[in-house]
C-alpha cells in the first residue's frame, strides 16, 4: 500500500477514523473527508502514524457535485485513486409509525445515495486506471433489520444491493468491490447504552462483547489487498448475524 491513494468518507471519529489510521500505518497517501473541517490535529496524528501524504476535503458527499470535486481533487494532488473507503453515514432513530418523511430521506441521501455518488465518480477513474477498490461500509441491520432503524436499515441493504450491483460491473477492469457489515461497535453511541440494554445486545452476540472499530479497519486493509474477493459482504459482528 505504499504510497497507494486512499479516501475514506467520514473519517474525522469512529469507524472512518479508525480505518484512516489503519491505512496510514500501510504508508498509504491518506485523503479525510467529513462535513466539517478535518482538524489540524487529526491530520498530524494520521501522518504520525505512517501516512505518505495527508490531504483533508470539506464536504458532505450527499451532494452529487460534492462527490465528484472530492474525487477530482484526489486525482489532482496524488494522480490517482487505489482504495474509496464509503463510510460517510447518519442515524436517525425512530418508530416507523412515528418516522418523518424528511428523517427517512435524509438518511438514505447520506448513506446510499452519498455511496452511489462517490463510487460512480471515482468508477470512471478506476476504468481508465484498470484498477482499484471500493470498500462500502454497510451494517448487520442491512440484513436483518432492527425495531426503530427502518430508514437505517433500508439504507444499508441498498449499500449492499449496490455493492453486488456495481462489483459485477467493474470487474472485467480489474476492480473489486466489496462490503463491510459491522455489528454493534464500541463507540461514543454505544458507550450511552444503559447497563440493561448493553446486556441485552450482549444476548444477541455469541462472542459476547461489543466489537471495536480497529477490528473494522483491520478487516478494510486486508480485503483493499485482494485482488479476488469482490461482491461480498463481510460480517463483522462476534456472530450476530449467524443467529439470524
Amino acid at each position: 500500500m505504499t504510497a497507494k491513494t486512499v479516501i475514506i468518507t467520514g473519517s474525522s471519529r469512529g469507524i472512518g477514523k479508525a480505518i484512516a489510521e489503519e491505512f496510514a500505518k500501510t504508508g498509504a497517501n491518506i485523503v479525510l473527508n467529513g462535513r466539517s473541517a478535518i482538524s489540524d490535529e487529526l491530520k498530524q496524528h494520521i501522518k504520525e502514524l505512517g501516512a505518505n501524504q495527508v490531504h483533508a476535503f470539506t464536504g458532505d458527499v450527499s451532494d452529487y457535485e460534492v462527490a465528484g470535486q472530492l474525487i477530482k481533487e484526489t486525482k489532482e494532488v496524488f494522480g490517482r485513486v487505489d482504495v474509496l473507503v464509503n463510510n460517510a453515514g447518519i442515524t436517525q432513530d425512530n418508530l416507523l409509525v412515528r418516522m418523518t418523511p424528511e428523517q427517512f430521506k435524509q438518511t438514505l441521501d447520506v448513506n446510499l445515495v452519498g455511496t452511489f455518488n462517490t463510487t460512480q465518480h471515482v468508477a470512471k477513474l478506476m476504468l481508465k486506471q484498470r484498477s482499484g477498490c471500493i470498500l462500502n461500509i454497510s451494517s448487520v441491520v442491512g440484513s436483518v433489520g432492527n425495531a426503530g432503524q427502518a430508514n437505517y436499515a433500508a439504507s444499508k441493504a441498498g449499500v449492499v444491493g449496490l455493492t453486488k450491483s456495481t462489483a459485477k460491473e467493474l470487474a472485467s477492469r480489474g476492480i473489486t468491490v466489496n462490503a463491510l457489515a459491522p455489528g454493534f461497535v464500541e463507540s461514543d453511541m454505544t458507550s450511552i447504552l444503559k447497563e440493561d440494554v448493553k446486556k441485552q445486545i450482549l444476548t444477541q452476540i455469541p462472542l459476547k462483547r461489543l466489537g471495536a472499530t480497529e477490528e473494522i479497519a483491520q478487516a478494510a486493509v486486508f480485503l483493499s489487498k485482494q485482488h479476488y474477493i469482490t461482491g461480498q459482504v463481510l460480517h463483522i459482528d462476534g456472530g450476530m448475524v449467524m443467529n439470524g
